[in-house]
């Protein structure tokens, strides 16, 4: 099996870090306290340390754990490892065999379908059918006022939520 590739890095958000996790805390400690009612929601009681809750949940939430995880591994340096071991847990064996080859010819990250890590991610839960359902996951590149956006069409089996395939959406 051949080793995932490093992603090539660029100077992104690395610098900014102290600054936007001053900025994150500030904002949680600004969430009002029925948040903590909601699943998935950050809650700030007062006198709490602020926390963050979940279920495993439907399919595209499990995408979105997925994709948020291998997205902070692909950031830190020598995390090959790492997001071997979330592809082995997400996808299944069919799809990494697929990705691997996907791989080779495009000289790529076949999961993020670039060569670079993204800045952030949405996941939107589309439909479901004959026991399989899609997901469509919003990769955003760059920050400040013209970030760029990719789209990938991430299907899943409902029975494992297992992802089963990733394409580009166009």
């Amino acid at each position: 099996m051949t080793p995932i590739r490093p992603l090539r890095r660029g100077s992104g958000l690395r610098g900014a870090r102290p600054i936007l996790a001053a900025a994150l805390l500030a904002a949680v400690a600004a969430v009002p306290s029925a948040a903590s009612a909601e699943p998935g929601r950050v809650s700030a009681e007062p006198g709490q340390a602020p926390a963050r809750s979940g279920s495993p949940g439907p399919a595209y939430e499990r995408v979105a754990h997925f994709y948020g995880a291998y997205i902070d591994v692909a950031n830190d340096p020598g995390s090959n490892k790492a997001a071997a071991a979330l592809r082995t847990f997400y996808l299944t064996p069919d799809l990494r065999e697929r990705l691997l080859g996907w791989e080779r010819r495009h000289d790529a990250d076949g999961v993020l379908r670039a060569q670079n890590v993204p800045t952030a991610w949405r996941v939107t839960a589309g439909d479901s059918g004959m026991g399989k359902t899609t997901s469509t996951v919003r990769l955003t590149w760059g920050t400040g006022q013209k970030p760029t956006y990719t789209y990938l069409t991430v299907q899943s089996d409902l029975a494992t939520r297992r992802i089963t395939d990733i394409k580009s959406a166009y």
